[in-house]
């Protein structure tokens, strides 16, 4: 049998639609998709992302990132980057999702054994072969979850457990990075937090050089490194995919999503929107309010 069967009969009970399913432990929420979703712009928060069945391709500028079964994505910052989606009625895409919070994730730094020399520049997403220690840490999360008290006495712990694997895995020393605050890399995420707070605020690049101390040609080439994108690239990303959130599933209306995030023309909005999704703002909220209902 598949090693995964396991945690597909763990979450299968626990997701009765497609979609995000929060859990009773904060940061970890359950994904299920049971039709394939096209390659399609989204955003991850800094999180491990565990696939028990189907799979998904991620698309970072030229690169082509694959999770799956045995394997589990490290998003260690927030990028937008296009994703498709494999599943069907027959075998939905099934996962659970643990967001990194960055005083656990300092917590296990300090307390494990330094790692010194060796270790490649960070890359900020890359999927990562699971091993034994995280597939038990996986599992015993997602046993957590069918049990209330369990959840209350040992939630917080199998959490750990599971982002202390993830530190022992090969994208640990990007998880150590954005806890270290050295070099180039630390001041792009401190930049890029900055951004997450404040994307609908008017910004220029000479703005962020200056939040992270480089000149603008540093910076951006810098930054371009990190995201595989501009600053203003990734402004406009960022700022179409939260407004796609607002229109899917806070039922805002066009104006009030442009407005929302930063833009003064809303048929510039309505322009940049359809370049990015293929489809109109409004035309995308209605599809998607169809598939929410049908």
């Amino acid at each position: 049998m598949p090693r995964t069967c396991p945690l597909i009969e763990l979450i299968s009970p626990l997701v009765e639609r497609d979609g995000y399913t929060p859990t009773q432990l904060p940061g970890v929420t359950l994904m299920a998709s049971r039709r394939p979703v096209p390659r399609t712009p989204l955003i991850y928060d800094p999180s491990l992302i565990i696939v028990a069945q189907g799979y998904k391709i991620g698309y970072l500028g030229d690169r082509e990132i694959h999770y799956g079964p045995g394997q589990y994505l490290v998003q260690t910052l927030p990028l937008p980057f296009e994703c498709e989606t494999h599943a069907s009625l027959e075998a939905p895409l099934l996962g659970v999702s643990v967001r990194l919070d960055p005083a656990l994730l300092g917590e296990l730094v300090a307390a494990m054994a330094e790692k010194t020399g060796g270790e490649a520049s960070p890359v900020p997403m890359d999927s990562v072969s699971m091993s034994a220690g995280m597939e038990g840490a996986v599992e015993r999360l997602l046993r957590t979850l069918h049990d209330p008290d369990e959840i209350a006495a040992m939630g917080p712990q199998r959490v750990r457990d599971v982002v202390f694997e993830a530190l022992r895995g090969r994208q640990g020393g990007a998880l150590r990075a954005l806890v270290h605050h050295q070099g180039h890399y630390s001041r792009i995420v401190q930049v890029l937090s900055w951004l997450h707070a404040h994307y609908a605020d008017d910004v220029s690049v000479e703005d962020l050089a200056r939040q992270a101390s480089m000149s603008p040609t540093t910076f951006h080439q810098h930054f371009k490194q990190v995201t595989q994108a501009s600053p203003l690239q990734y402004l406009k990303r960022l700022r179409l995919i939260k407004a796609q959130q607002l229109l899917v599933q806070e039922a805002s209306n066009v104006n009030q999503a442009a407005e929302a995030v930063g833009y003064r023309s809303v048929s510039q909005f309505s322009r940049d929107y359809k370049r990015c999704f293929g489809t109109s703002p409004l035309q995308h909220r209605k599809e998607e309010r169809a598939l929410q209902t049908s």
